[in-house]
């Protein structure tokens, strides 16, 4: 696991087996497009490039699915980190809405990708519950809850004359099929399992140590003095950019997460619904297919929080008693994996995908924000038409100058 950007036992890491090892690159190769980085962006953009008949590959510097990709919960909505009438103030209200309803399509396209080649990472649709328990805040989630339907989504409002769950909420905005969930390890190695028959070369335990900007494309140098040339570079990186780029793309915080031990019974968690409370920072809760229940928040600034274990500790201990107080039901609610890692916001809640300002051959798949799985299949989609010479307009939501100039980080 990356020393820098995650730390403790992620729970994905430890309960799978490993499918398969790839082995690293030992002499120069050419290819159209090298994506750099085997975390589950790059497994999804490498995907999409393979799935376009586009000669890629794929390099990752240490193994397949570790780092940031093991400690996501992989809790995936269509909704952003903030409200919508929260972020007018960095973007329009027509933005988000598109925002939410572009969170739909890649949602879709994760069930089509199932509904292919089988659910191999467990995956399954799930409702989501965006929730105050604050009276104060209720006029918000109510004003939500009218964005949201007026644009078209299937939502219901919850109070608390007809709230279903066992902990107290003053106010909810309920998303019929509005999020999914899924083994994040398992769909890494799922995507490059299918990505290599259709011809993705992979290759890890491949560090790139230096990109070289050439008239035609670029020359890529590993630590083992191999190099690989390409047309185009897609950094797929997470949070790990400064090597590469000297842009700040977002503000770092660590995120703290953990795994119950399997529970006996789920009283008072209606439909497993995806829960994310109105907090700041918020808090966040899912179940898992063998009865777990996974939890993240509490989050601090990125550094030095990432090395002080008193502070994860502490945090560990609160998302456990939080679910005991959610859930007073669940007499066997007892934290068995706990771990933590960067977690990287913007202030309109969108990740950065598309060509570098500076150089034309290098482009980013950065996924920031809680929806990053997401975005990274819309990175996919818009990438893989890019190169064939069709921009998407979707692609100016996430340029990678949309804040340069205006102070936002």
């Amino acid at each position: 696991m990356d020393l820098h950007y995650a730390q403790g036992e992620a729970i994905f890491t430890k309960v799978n087996q490993v499918p398969r090892q790839y082995p690293y690159l030992t002499e120069d190769i050419e290819t159209e497009v090298v994506v750099i980085g085997g975390g589950v962006t790059g497994a999804i953009v490498s995907y999409y490039m393979s799935e376009a008949g586009i000669r890629c590959t794929l390099l990752e510097k240490s193994r397949i699915a570790h780092g940031s990709t093991s400690i996501t919960t992989s809790l995936l909505q269509y909704e952003l980190d903030s409200n919508a009438r929260e972020l007018e103030q960095y973007t329009s209200l027509q933005n988000v809405v598109r925002s939410y309803k572009l969170g739909l399509k890649a949602l879709k396209e994760i069930d089509n990708f199932i509904q292919v080649y089988g659910n191999q990472c467990e995956y399954a649709k799930r409702d989501t519950l965006l929730y105050t328990n604050k009276q104060a805040e209720s006029a918000q989630m109510e004003e939500e809850y009218k964005v949201r339907k007026e644009a078209g989504l299937p939502v219901d409002f919850i109070g608390s004359e007809n709230n279903p769950f066992s902990f107290e909420l003053k106010g909810g905005v309920y998303s019929h099929e509005g999020g999914a969930q899924l083994d994040p390890y398992q769909y890494t190695h799922q995507l490059l399992e299918v990505s290599a028959q259709k011809g993705l070369n992979i290759y890890e335990n491949t560090e790139v140590i230096k990109i070289n900007y050439l008239a035609e494309g670029v020359e890529l140098e590993t630590v083992y003095g191999h190099k690989v040339k390409a047309k185009k570079v897609i950094l797929a990186t997470g949070y790990d950019t400064g090597r590469f780029s000297n842009r700040n793309f977002g503000t770092k915080t660590v995120t703290y997460n953990i795994a119950t031990k399997p529970v006996s019974t789920l009283e008072g968690w209606m439909n497993k619904v995806l829960i994310r409370d109105n907090n700041d920072p918020y808090h966040y809760y899912r179940t898992t297919q063998d009865h777990r229940i996974l939890a993240g928040g509490e989050d601090i600034p990125f550094n030095p929080g990432i090395f002080d274990e008193q502070a994860a500790d502490e945090r560990y201990d609160r998302l456990e008693q939080k679910i005991k107080e959610m859930f007073p039901n669940i007499p066997d609610i007892e934290k068995e994996y706990t771990y933590c890692g960067a977690f990287a916001s913007t202030q309109d809640n969108l990740g950065f995908i598309g060509p570098d300002t500076k150089h034309q051959h290098l482009w980013y798949c950065l996924g920031y924000g809680a929806n990053g799985i997401l975005f990274a299949i819309l990175g996919g989609l818009m990438l893989s038409k890019l190169y064939k010479g069709e921009k998407d307009d979707d692609l100016d939501l996430f340029r990678i100058d949309r804040f340069d100039g205006r102070g936002m980080f």
